[in-house]
């Protein structure tokens, strides 16, 4: 291991972590709002909007994401009706393409992982939402959707994980990524291993502190499962036997 060469490789491909981390914040963004769509389409009990949905699943799930990558950046631009519309100065710009291909891909996963949260919302909760008063959208908004999230964030935590590292592919269509930027030393130096190894601890790195956000975005959200705090004599002292403070 030459460590004078690993000091330059990794400054060169810090260059590039910019650019991964709003590839995959951008999808994961644009992908949980469309999750959330195709999540109420599945449980809305329309038949249509539920076809819908498991179709958009079934077809994005079931195929690589690669193939993805290059269908939505190669073979768009083949269409007349596309190159000559108002989406293809967005659909010519590799960054775009990217990014829309990471977030139907990831939709399709995070809508099942949505769906599952919101099944497994108490029904005893809906039941005494609706007997204080509250209309649909806001017993969704306040009572099922929170919960929803608290259930479903382990499990959709795992698929922002997975987007992070799915970044890499974009560097398959110019985009100079973390990935990216190693194919363009490896191609200059022949020197894969090292490179390699760098941008393999820089996603690591990564990974790593978005799995610290979600324990504590699953700490702020399940305040029932903390240890309780321990009472010391001094808010003992300043609490009523009723539990009101004077």
């Amino acid at each position: 291991m030459d460590w004078q060469f690993l000091k330059e490789t990794f400054l060169s491909l810090v260059s590039a972590i910019p650019l991964t981390i709003e590839l995959a914040v951008t999808s994961i963004c644009l992908g949980a709002i469309l999750a959330l769509l195709l999540a109420l389409a599945r449980l809305s009990g329309v038949v249509a909007l539920d076809w819908f949905a498991r179709l958009y699943v079934f077809i994005f799930r079931g195929t690589p994401l690669l193939v993805q990558i290059f269908l939505i950046y190669y073979g768009l631009g083949q269409f007349p009706a596309i190159r000559h519309s108002v989406f293809w100065p967005f659909l010519r710009d590799p960054y775009w393409c990217a990014v829309l291909a990471l977030t139907l891909n990831t939709a399709a996963y995070a809508s099942e992982i949505i769906r599952g949260g919101l099944l497994s919302v108490p029904y005893g909760q809906i039941e005494a939402a609706r007997a204080c008063g509250m209309h649909r959208f806001l017993m969704f908004r306040r009572i099922v959707l929170p919960l929803a999230i608290r259930q479903a964030l382990p499990g959709y935590g795992n698929e922002m994980i997975s987007m992070v590292k799915a970044t890499s592919l974009a560097s398959i269509i110019t985009l100079m990524e973390v990935t990216g930027v190693a194919a363009k030393i490896i191609s200059e130096t022949y020197r894969a291993i090292e490179v390699f190894v760098v941008s393999g601890a820089i996603y690591l790195a990564l990974n790593f502190l978005l799995t610290r956000l979600i324990q504590f975005a699953e700490y702020r959200l399940s305040p029932h499962l903390r240890a309780p705090l321990p009472v010391t004599r001094e808010s003992a002292a300043t609490t009523t036997p009723a539990g009101e403070h004077r």
